[in-house]
């Protein structure tokens, strides 16, 4: 049992220490001896990241001082992307990593469950049936179990008003996992672990949105002024709030600091209801755990002797504490208590413990040079007695850590050739539209990965044997930035990344595919094939390749045919080498906020052969938030000028045979605003001007179309919901391809979001869908005739199916950028 406690509170030091080692200074190690006092946990739920209440979380992390932890149902794979291009996987990656960021700012700890953020749901019971609803229940209990909240508090109603299905899923499951972890019947394998465990009350963190009238007199609500102030920290809770939040750049919610009251409302939902405080009728002293309340005196009189320019002078106290605490029968309190003690002992004498790679990844088979690095920056001793890697080899020091001495010795590891890569555990085997697979107990809840390699320093401090774990990290130096970190890892010998995600054929001719490969390792030699779904056919059937040196590349070309009638399928890159096989692409994803994440998905591509026809040549893109659709557009034949701001002007836009607005651009483009007008004229002179979906919130301008239309929240969430075509014989809709119900079919994650739900009677409405249960919505395709133009407006998300490779996505996208050619052709062609 003992020994999965532990896991999880390592998993949050590694998170913690996922760069550089952690060197607190003496305010925050006050802070932290002082929640070393404190036996209390509170648990935050809600369904996606950037759902949770920083300003909850940083009040209970640092003025209650409770062991505070927010679960996310979902890592948010379904959202959009603010700071590039990456949506799905590789968004969760950095949405993920985003949350551990906010949590290392308000003091929070972090857990997940397997379910996969499919996308806007409208309803519990799609959720539901999507995700695999006991899967994720268990995952919830099981998390209960392990962290042992006293306190539960959802963001959510769990009803229509939370306004999307996995919201009002989160609170109930919240609610319902309360009995579940408390039943030994429930879960039962998980048992053999962890204790059951019934947290005391569930409160919900009652939102204005859904409850306008609540005040600090609504009976049985609880209210919490979180807007005090931490002299310790030297900030609000608010403004560490305002930092926390401010992780989550995917999603766009830098927010600013603010000083004062700050009231939250807490609504009783389950158990026992408290009339004043969130822990009432909770011990949160030492007294809670038997055997502890001498313990408790002994933390007091620490802080009281705390002297923040002396701190290892209080050393003699946290070992009395830890001898204390390592007699406790309490299993969960003496695991968590430990690792507090034992971090605070870290921090007051200073001990920095250090390992770096000299390089940032190994492949299975090959060695590693590590420099391992130990000082005591203390007048209190300390001895390295062994320093072991991760089962892989030990060192044995028996190195007296005298004062202020830095201690530094290189060893070499073998790393075996079985060793895992390091992918995403969530990410190893293929899930389904709703779930993740992970079939490891231990892993289920954990926020990311276990260092590649952990080194485990066994310390002999005050004759007591200390072990602290810290992960093998890689550092170098950076003339502008300086010491910059990155996390180490272990991954193929060899890479392949397929050009394009789809390869669009809408004629029998054949393509090139360009295939490069990397080098994970120094001199990889062997040969790439492709392999393609039947009735395709490639040329040269294998190429052999040789990379000399780690990290260099080379371009290998195969020629794709498609067959004459309509196909979709897989194309894989597939590599031999000594005997084994490889099919690994390599997905950096690397920004200044979170720690570089590689991805190493199977190195695949979509390849589509439909039937499509196109006008126009030259098409120009302005970015909003980020999307792949100009490298769609290329696949099918148009030049795609992605302008720059100085490039949009009246004379270049008069070159282009269509301009397009990518996604958001009206909520993220700062100069859209000044050059609207131009584009407007564009249109009226007789270009064709499409807009993609903005959300209604935080628009740059107001000035946007040349009719008035007002946009709103209306989407369409299913992804199989039925289309009509309302003019059919729109040019839109039939030149030069025929737009039919068929090309409906095989859509993605959803068909359309933030539809304008009022226009004016210039523009045509062309499409209409509805969620079931709901009316139509016919307005996300609307088209108008504006001068000798068209300006489009369309909540339909061309920016997932264009990558995604929808056959009818394209058919229906061209027909739009064909829009003014196709006109000028039949004016021309008239007799």
């Amino acid at each position: 049992m003992r020994k999965v406690y532990l896991l999880l509170l390592l998993c949050v030091v590694f998170t913690a220490e996922a760069q550089k080692p952690e060197k607190p200074n003496a305010a925050e190690i006050l802070l932290k001896l002082k929640k070393l006092n404190f036996l209390g946990n509170a648990l935050y739920v809600a369904a996606h990241p950037d759902d949770e209440n920083t300003r909850l979380i940083s009040y209970l992390s640092n003025e209650r001082l409770a062991n505070t932890a927010y679960l996310s149902l979902t890592r948010g794979d379904g959202g959009q992307n603010l700071v590039g291009a990456e949506i799905r996987e590789a968004l969760g990656v950095i949405r993920t990593q985003e949350l551990l960021s906010a949590r290392r700012i308000d003091g929070g700890q972090q857990y997940f469950s397997r379910a996969n953020d499919f996308g806007y749901s409208k309803s519990a019971d799609e959720t539901q049936e999507i995700w695999n609803r006991d899967e994720v229940l268990s995952d919830v209990v099981w998390v209960y179990r392990n962290f042992r909240p006293d306190v539960i508090i959802t963001r959510f109603p769990p009803d229509e008003r939370a306004g999307h299905g996995h919201h009002t899923t989160s609170a109930i499951m919240a609610e319902e996992a309360i009995d579940l972890a408390a039943d030994k019947s429930k879960y039962p394998e998980q048992l053999q672990y962890v204790n059951t465990w019934k947290p005391k009350r569930l409160y919900m963190n009652t939102g204005r949105w859904w409850s306008p009238e609540i005040n600090a007199d609504t009976p049985g609500v609880l209210t919490i002024d979180v807007g005090g102030y931490n002299p310790l920290l030297g900030k609000s809770y608010t403004e560490i709030a305002a930092l926390s939040r401010s992780q989550h750049k995917s999603q766009g919610f830098g927010s600013s600091g603010s000083r004062g009251e700050q009231l939250e409302f807490l609504e009783y939902v389950a158990g026992e209801k408290a009339e004043k405080d969130i822990f009432e009728g909770i011990d949160t002293s030492w007294k809670r755990v038997k055997g502890g309340e001498k313990i408790g005196n002994i933390v007091e009189k620490t802080i009281a002797a705390y002297d923040p320019t002396r701190p290892a002078a209080i050393m003699p106290q946290l070992l009395e504490a830890r001898s204390e605490i390592s007699k406790l029968k309490d299993p969960y309190w003496k695991a968590l208590k430990l690792g507090q003690v034992d971090e605070l002992i870290k921090s007051v004498m200073g001990l920095y413990l250090e390992v770096v790679a000299d390089d940032y990844s190994v492949t299975p088979g090959d060695k590693i040079t590590l420099t391992v690095e130990a000082i005591n920056r203390s007048v209190f001793s300390a001895r390295l007695k062994q320093v072991k890697y991760n089962a892989l080899a030990d060192t044995v020091a028996n190195l007296e850590l005298a004062e202020n001495k830095d201690i530094t010795f290189k060893t070499t590891l073998d790393i075996p050739d079985d060793r895992e890569y390091s992918k995403p555990y969530w990410l190893r085997e293929e899930g389904t539209l709703g779930m993740y697979k992970v079939d490891d107990l231990h892993l289920i809840g954990t926020p990311e990965n276990d260092p590649a390699i952990p080194v485990k320093f066994i310390l002999e401090i005050g004759g007591q044997e200390i072990l602290y774990t810290v992960p093998v990290v890689y550092k170098w130096n950076d003339p502008v930035k300086g010491e910059q970190y990155r996390p180490f890892v272990i991954t193929p010998p060899v890479f392949a990344n397929i050009a394009e995600p789809v390869y669009i054929f809408s004629k029998t001719a054949s393509k090139e595919v360009e295939v490069t490969l990397k080098a994970g390792k120094a001199g990889v030699s062997g040969n790439v094939k492709l392999q393609v779904p039947e009735g395709w056919e490639v040329s040269p059937a294998e190429q052999n390749y040789e990379l000399t040196a780690k990290g260099e590349e080379k371009k290998f070309y195969f020629r794709l045919t498609p067959p004459d009638k309509q196909s979709t399928g897989a194309i894989k890159a597939v590599m031999q080498m000594n005997g084994k096989t490889y099919s690994n692409s390599l997905i950096t994803v690397d920004y200044e906020h979170i720690p570089t994440q590689l991805l190493m998905p199977e190195a695949e591509a979509k390849v589509v052969k439909i039937n499509i026809e196109k006008h126009g040549e030259l098409v120009g893109y302005i970015q909003g938030a980020g999307d792949a659709i100009p490298a769609a557009l290329r696949e099918i034949g148009y030049e795609v000028w992605e302008m720059k701001e100085d490039e949009i002007t009246p004379e270049n836009l008069d070159k282009l045979d269509a301009v397009i607005l990518g996604v958001r651009a009206l909520n993220t483009n700062e100069r859209i605003n000044f050059y609207m007008n131009d584009l407007l004229d564009y249109v009226n002179k007789g270009g064709t001007l499409i807009v993609q979906y903005n959300t209604n919130f935080r628009l740059k301008t107001d000035h946007f179309a040349p009719y008035p239309l007002e946009l709103s929240r209306d989407r369409v969430a299913d992804e199989n919901a039925e289309v009509k075509i309302l003019e059919p014989r729109h040019p839109a809709m039939s030149t030069p391809n025929k737009i039919t119900e068929k090309d409906f079919e095989d859509w993605v994650q959803e068909r359309g979001l933030y539809f304008p739900d009022q226009w004016d009677k210039n523009y045509t409405a062309l499409l209409s869908s509805h969620d079931k249960g709901e009316k139509d919505k016919n307005g996300g395709l609307l088209v108008a005739k504006y001068g000798k133009g068209y300006y489009i407006y369309t909540g339909y998300s061309w920016f997932r199916e264009l990558p995604a490779g929808v056959p009818g996505a394209y058919r229906i996208f061209v027909n739009l950028v064909s829009l003014g050619n196709a006109e000028s052709k039949a004016e021309a062609n008239k007799p």
